[in-house]
């Protein structure tokens, strides 16, 4: 039996460093003018995507893995082991660190570790992010940290539209000010905080910082995240292949007439991040507005997709 696309409403989360970028560029009803977060695929119980329209329409992604693991392959697992976001950082993020499967599993009631990655949609001139350190030892790591050494001991790179960064767990970094992301990663909302910017919150508190399980989970020294960038060509559509890890692959699909694709993962993640088309499938159509986001199951078997559009595509 063929599965068809299901397509996901995104769940908003405001966050001290958001803006209105979500909204601006997607169109989302955004709750504030601070809405940082969009977890557009997401079957974590802090914040699950509902299923926006057909036979499943109104049920969380958990409760189709729940109930329906047909439509993920019979793949085994206590949980939908990826989440999807879309970063808005209108201002700098925390300098933060994530750990392992296996600190997260002993330390954080049996969460996932958490490595990510990122593709940079947009950001403004000169934008950069932080990603690594400089500490050669561990010692030398806690010594910086607790002197307050920043400026000395974070590794700041120069970002662009377009860019592409693997953030494997234990790896410190932060999107900086002006940066509009798509984020892939497990399914994990563990977060040692590093350093603030000693800035306050509404009600006039510095926010938690986390020194003791960072210095735990950092890896030291830092080791940059590989990608193995590959890219083929074919009618009616470009693949980047920006990496096939661990816990994922991720591909930009950049589509400027109709292609015929086939479905051969027990799932996969789509999100459309710029310009529009439709998506053929089983007799149907489905339009694919930017901003929108879909699961093709397993069974999907094949598909067309017609317009002029990019789309971020990952399975594990």
């Amino acid at each position: 039996m063929k599965q068809s696309p299901i397509f996901l409403l995104p769940e908003l989360k405001e966050r001290i460093w958001g803006g209105t970028a979500l909204r601006d560029q997607f169109g989302y009803d955004i709750p504030s003018d601070r809405t940082g977060e969009c977890w557009a695929i997401s079957a974590h119980p802090n914040g699950p995507s509902v299923v926006q329209d057909g036979p499943y329409k109104g049920k969380t992604l958990i409760e189709l893995w729940d109930n329906h693991r047909e439509l993920f392959g019979g793949i085994e697992g206590d949980r939908f082991p990826l989440l999807t976001k879309i970063l808005d950082a209108n201002q700098d993020l925390s300098v933060q660190v994530h750990p392992d499967d296996d600190y997260a599993g002993r330390h954080e009631n049996g969460e996932l570790g958490k490595t990510e990655c990122w593709y940079i949609i947009d950001c403004k001139e000169g934008a950069e992010m932080i990603y690594g350190h400089n500490a050669r030892t561990r010692t030398e790591l806690v010594t910086m940290m607790n002197s307050g050494d920043w400026e000395g001991l974070l590794r700041r790179v120069k970002i662009k539209p377009g860019d592409f960064y693997y953030v494997p767990s234990g790896t410190i970094h932060a999107l900086c000010e002006g940066t509009l992301v798509l984020e892939t990663q497990q399914s994990s909302d563990t977060t040692y905080r590093v350093y603030d910017y000693e800035r306050k919150d509404q009600n006039g508190n510095e926010r938690e910082l986390h020194f003791a399980q960072a210095i735990d989970v950092t890896t030291v020294p830092h080791v940059d995240g590989y990608a193995d960038e590959s890219v083929e060509t074919r009618p009616g559509v470009t693949i980047r292949t920006f990496v096939e890890a661990e816990y994922f692959s991720v591909y930009k699909w950049e589509i400027d007439q109709k292609v015929e694709l086939s479905q051969d993962y027990p799932f996969l993640l789509c999100s459309v991040i710029n310009g529009e088309g439709s998506l053929e499938h089983n007799g149907n159509t489905y339009p694919l507005p930017k901003g929108a986001h879909f699961i093709l199951p397993a069974e999907t078997g094949s598909f067309s997709i017609e317009g002029s559009c990019e789309l971020i595509v990952s399975h594990i």
